[in-house]
């Protein structure tokens, strides 16, 4: 049976809500986001890397999970290790503030090399961009509301595949709709299992999607 204890500090639920509200909050970590949207331009459209090479695909995705996955998880455990941050949670607004000041580095110089290396096509820069932006996002909202990451990843995944909707050719109402599925599922299991308010989550959508429009806009 659910119970609601403290509005506006999470939900607390019996153990099979609770276990699945955490499965899906580590499926789509916001770190994880930017790969799976990553992995759909480099292998799920064969538009976008159109003549490149299996090779150049892989690397690619390499130089993407290395900068946007791999140094910000390791920056994570650096901090818990020296003790900057009590918990891998990252559970109060203070905690994460070196967080996104180190990742926010780690973004931009994702962008700064799909966007200066040759055979890459825009759209990833652009991706990139986007990311980028929203950590600077996160960091100012998060002097304000302790706003949501995964709300801002699931939102510029929304965002991303709103814009491709309408700037490509290729069909991308597929993905737009998972994209919709996985954003409610996130939502809603950070609304379960986490302190996070609707006002955390709502705007963690918003920023997210208009950064990636943003991005848009500035390539």
């Amino acid at each position: 049976m659910i119970k609601h204890e403290n509005p506006g500090a999470g939900i607390y639920l019996a153990p099979a809500y609770k276990f699945s509200g955490i499965f899906f909050s580590w499926i789509f970590h916001p770190l994880l986001i930017g790969l799976y949207m990553a992995l759909f331009l480099i292998y799920g459209n064969a538009d976008y890397f159109i003549g490149v090479s299996e090779a150049g695909k892989l690397q690619t995705l390499l130089i993407y999970i290395i900068n946007s996955v791999f140094f910000p998880l390791v920056s994570v455990l650096l901090c818990k290790a020296l003790g900057f941050i009590q918990s891998l949670y990252l559970r109060t607004q203070k905690e994460r503030i070196v967080l996104y000041a180190i990742t926010m580095i780690f973004f931009f110089w994702t962008f700064y090399v799909f966007k200066n290396k040759t055979g890459v096509p825009p759209v990833i820069a652009q991706m990139s961009l986007g990311i980028f932006f929203a950590s600077i996002a996160a960091f100012i909202a998060n002097i304000y509301i302790k706003i949501s990451m995964h709300a801002l990843g699931v939102g510029g995944m929304l965002g991303f595949f709103t814009i491709l909707l309408y700037t490509t050719e290729s069909t991308v109402s597929l993905p737009l709709a998972a994209s919709v599925l996985i954003a409610g599922i996130t939502c809603t299991s950070r609304l379960m299992v986490s302190d996070h308010t609707v006002k955390d989550i709502s705007w963690g959508v918003v920023l997210g999607f208009i950064c990636q429009l943003l991005a848009a806009w500035f390539i």
